[in-house]
């Protein structure tokens, strides 16, 4: 599945509630195992494991490298970023607020030839290394600016589907925000100002966070799909644009930005637990 476009996460609820029937957990484990087959059909387990690669943007939030805390940061974001784990949160999640129809729509379009190649390219760049996939798409991108006019609609068109940057930026500033204040309760960063502030100074950059983050968003999607058609692109973004498909989206974005805020809080509350350099 394509990188997820960000709405406003709604809070991490887990399905813990203990049915007294037996008919009722057979009902629950059905709908949990569809589920789970749902997210390998999408690509959103992939998407989801992703999620590790972005550990190591928690130091660089508060101006340090996760090779300042040595051996230690290693073992720490390995057991905070675990996939299962990750993974197991999200079935939770969707287990409760998917609706079966939905899931029914989004399973079909990826099930089929098209879906299951878009997943294939799609799983492999979200656990490409970053730059590398950037300075590709970066040429990519530049010789489609100046020679494929067309090509270049097309993949606008699907970005637009998938979600405007502006709510991309509203979820990354909030991931930062709930970091940041995190780091600063667990005593790991002293903020020199409070949280209106930190929030008026993500004002302050916002219009040019859009502008970067447009160009990364066609560049990425350049490289990702560079061995597609235009008439597949079409046709993936014709399916994006269906109610059902935006249903999906808006739910698994707000589950991915979710645990991965979740998670960076957690790393937030430990990192006051490591010294830089410390090797275990």
């Amino acid at each position: 599945m394509h990188s997820l476009r960000p709405a406003k996460a709604a809070g991490l609820f887990l399905f813990t509630l203990f049915l007294s029937f037996a008919a009722a957990l057979s009902a629950a484990a059905a709908d949990r195992a569809r589920v789970e087959a749902f997210l390998k059909t999408t690509g959103f387990d992939v998407a989801l494991e992703s999620i590790k690669l972005s550990a190591e943007d928690a130091p660089r939030m508060l101006g340090l490298e996760a090779r300042d805390f040595g051996a230690s940061w290693t073992l720490m974001s390995r057991d905070v970023f675990d996939v299962s784990d990750m993974q197991e949160d999200a079935v939770d999640i969707l287990s409760e607020a998917l609706s079966d129809e939905a899931l029914a729509h989004a399973a079909e379009f990826y099930a089929s030839d098209l879906g299951q190649k878009l997943v294939e390219a799609e799983n492999a760049a979200h656990l490409r290394e970053r730059t590398e996939k950037r300075d590709e798409g970066g040429r990519i991108l530049a010789d489609m600016m100046d020679n494929d006019q067309p090509r270049l609609a097309v993949l606008e068109r699907m970005i637009n589907a998938i979600g405007s940057e502006e709510q991309s930026l509203r979820a990354v500033n909030e991931l930062e925000i709930r970091f940041l204040m995190a780091a600063q309760q667990a005593g790991v960063i002293r903020l020199k100002i409070d949280e209106q502030g930190l929030r008026a100074a993500q004002k302050e950059k916002a219009e040019e966070m859009v502008k970067q983050m447009r160009l990364s968003s066609l560049a990425s999607s350049a490289a990702t799909y560079k061995s597609f058609s235009d008439e597949e692109l079409t046709e993936y973004t014709e399916a994006l644009e269906t109610p059902l498909m935006q249903e999906v989206y808006e739910l698994m974005n707000a589950v991915q930005y979710e645990i991965m805020a979740d998670r960076f809080e957690e790393v937030a509350a430990r990192l006051a637990e490591l010294n830089p350099g410390q090797e275990l």
